[in-house]
């Protein structure tokens, strides 16, 4: 019954929040408001479904953007962990997504990035229009393993976002979420109510590293350093 209640909320909260955000942003030229709406309705349905959270390391963050990487478990982690970035941040979605009424729309206006990860060349450019929007000071969330993870182990990272944060010099900041495995695994529909664990850990200066692997092993390292040995994977 959680999850049928968070999903007649988003039903109804979405097009209620496109009704005036989208003028407001039309008339002001600033999505701050409907971005702040969007991130409030994201979390309350989380926490409708029964899902509570502990965020660790934000206070190791400064006033400056960043490129936020995780590890991706379950469908729950994008609107559990997007509204805990500090800060208005960009993302890397599918670019099917898009096509959905209002919500591609509302994404598009929130400067979020679509990608076509069955087109390598389309993937490039959608590397570059990321670039774009760090440049102009926002922060980007990526979830570099791709896809969810089948069982909850650390898949091998892909080196776009990488490329992302070698050509900004923008530090990266490794992120791991643990528990929303078993809230709401792999294909399953039903969210369990439970506890998450959200660990922010210290910014990598990718100006550290003598090369784009030696980046990607450390950024690697910090996600898997908060999972349980199990849950590492393999380097």
């Amino acid at each position: 019954m959680r999850t049928v209640a968070t999903l007649i909320f988003w039903v109804i909260l979405v097009p209620l929040t496109a009704l005036w955000g989208f003028p407001l942003t039309f008339l002001t030229g600033d999505v701050t408001a409907l971005y702040r709406a969007a991130m409030w309705i994201a979390l309350t349905g989380v926490r409708i479904a029964g899902v509570r959270w502990q965020v660790e390391g934000t206070e190791r963050l400064g006033e400056r953007n960043y490129i936020f990487m995780s590890n991706h478990v379950s469908n729950l982690d994008p609107p559990l962990l997007i509204p805990l970035i500090p800060h208005r941040t960009s993302v890397l979605v599918k670019k099917e997504l898009f096509k959905i009424p209002i919500l591609g729309k509302a994404m598009l206006m929130a400067k979020l990035v679509p990608i076509d990860r069955s087109n390598r060349d389309a993937a490039i450019a959608s590397v570059r229009d990321a670039e774009q929007v760090v440049r102009e000071g926002l922060n980007m969330t990526v979830f570099p393993e791709g896809t969810r993870s089948p069982d909850g182990r650390l898949q091998a990272l892909k080196k776009g976002a990488f490329y992302l944060a070698t050509d900004t010099q923008v530090p990266i900041v490794p992120i791991t979420l643990v528990g929303t495995e078993e809230l709401l695994p792999k294909g399953k529909k039903i969210v369990k109510p439970g506890k998450a664990r959200v660990v922010f850990h210290p910014p990598i200066d990718p100006r550290q590293f003598a090369d784009r692997d030696a980046l990607i092993a450390a950024v690697r390292t910090a996600i898997g350093s908060a999972l349980p040995p199990e849950r590492r994977g393999k380097e």
